[in-house]
């Protein structure tokens, strides 16, 4: 159960980000889940860039960039967040990350 007011974590990494040979971003929800999280999403964006590269990384067909940015949302008490975020630090080289507070509406699973 997540109380009604919970946190938001967001993180912003490259596509081509890894952590021992795994995409950074399937790491992350893999612990994400070890440490019993509420749950993860992962969004590829269509077009960024970010403070190591000034270039547009795109999807368009002309421009097709191979380091699309990645979003990574979890949501879940401001604490457990907290302790989430120690634990994957130092395994981010490059990105950014946010922890903002988030009004939590429902939680539920299709289980009866």
């Amino acid at each position: 159960m997540i109380p009604e007011q919970g946190c938001l974590l967001r993180i912003f990494i490259g596509e081509t980000d890894k952590y021992k040979g795994t995409p950074l971003y399937e790491w992350i929800v893999v612990k994400a889940r070890e440490t019993g999280l509420a749950g993860a999403t992962v969004m590829r964006g269509m077009m960024g860039f970010g403070a190591n590269s000034r270039v547009i990384h795109t999807f368009k067909i002309q421009r097709l960039s191979e380091d699309m940015p990645i979003v990574i949302e979890l949501v879940d008490t401001r604490e457990k967040l907290e302790q989430f975020l120690e634990l994957i630090d130092d395994k981010i080289d490059a990105g950014l990350v946010t922890l903002e507070k988030a009004e939590i509406r429902f939680y539920r699973s299709r289980k009866k």
